[in-house]
């Protein structure tokens, strides 16, 4: 089974390794057929403390790395940029 990509932004990074991402998801409700916006935050896995609040970044499915992180940051488009 492929392992799940999202994508969202960081909220917060003040935890050691680890940075919470927001994810938004767009769905038109069933009986009003308004657009609706839902939030859900996750906790992930970033190595090399590289993510700062406001980045927009990828994140995957992995093994768990504690009891509430089981996704890791694969990719920050920003950090790539100013790499360049």
């Amino acid at each position: 089974m492929p392992k799940r990509i999202m994508q969202g932004t960081v909220v917060s990074d003040k935890n050691d390794k680890t940075v919470v991402v927001k994810i938004e998801r767009r769905f038109t409700h069933p009986v009003m057929k308004k657009t609706v916006r839902q939030t859900k935050k996750y906790k992930a896995h970033d190595e090399n403390n590289a993510c700062k609040v406001g980045d927009f970044v990828f994140i995957q499915e992995s093994a768990p790395y504690s009891k509430d992180k089981n996704w890791v940051v694969i990719e920050n488009p920003s950090q790539a940029a100013s790499a360049e």
